[in-house]
């Protein structure tokens, strides 16, 4: 396993590139920059066989499909083996039928998990390792999200952000809240005196 060297501030945040890596996964050795070009959605947790962990790469799988359309390259990570991320993906299979088929990747030293900051250097396991980076296509990190590790993160709220991420990404726009794709986007406010009620908040249409 290969890490990069740390970015300036530390942890990672958002406008950070993401720190390189190259480490094994259940899809071969992977290398975090080689993905450039493509969205890539970076997702840590605790270990292999928990729960809620489970329902969360169960229904990640199954939604694989809508990831792919958007241009997106999925990645798991936890601190378990490689043999045991095989043995947790048959069973995910077996049990919530459901086929994982995106990398899962092994992180046994907690070397990537500390280079993101998902776990501070003095941490003695990975519990706190349940954050997620959205890294757009030139590597640079757009938003991360934390969850504890008793509350399962939504898919439906991944895919959003990410195709909210898309659609601001020229900087001539803003999602507003709970924006979904097809609605009206913001337009950022302008530097210029208007003589109009909405100068600081005015919807656009969608591109």
């Amino acid at each position: 396993m290969e890490i990069g060297q740390k970015t300036e501030s530390w942890p990672p945040r958002i406008g950070d590139i993401a720190p390189d890596f190259r480490a094994r996964s259940t899809g071969g050795e992977i290398q975090l920059s080689k993905l450039r070009g493509r969205w890539v959605i970076f997702f840590s947790h605790p270990a292999d066989f928990t729960p809620v962990c489970s329902t969360e790469f169960a229904e990640l799988a199954r939604r694989q499909s809508e990831f792919d359309a958007l241009e997106t390259s999925l990645l798991g990570l936890s601190v378990d083996s490689l043999y045991s991320h095989m043995a947790w993906v048959r069973a995910i299979r077996e049990t919530l039928s459901a086929d994982v088929r995106f990398p899962i990747i092994e992180d046994p030293s907690m070397a990537i998990g500390r280079a993101y900051g998902m776990v501070d250097e003095q941490s003695a396991d990975s519990m706190a390792m349940r954050s997620t980076f959205f890294i757009d296509p030139e590597g640079v990190i757009r938003a991360i999200t934390c969850y504890p590790h008793n509350v399962g993160r939504s898919v439906d709220e991944m895919l959003r952000m990410l195709k909210a991420l898309k659609a601001v990404s020229n900087a001539q726009t803003l999602a507003p809240e709970g924006w979904r794709e097809g609605k009206p986007l913001l337009s950022p406010p302008s530097d210029l005196a208007e003589d109009r009620e909405d100068w600081f908040c005015r919807f656009v249409d969608a591109p």
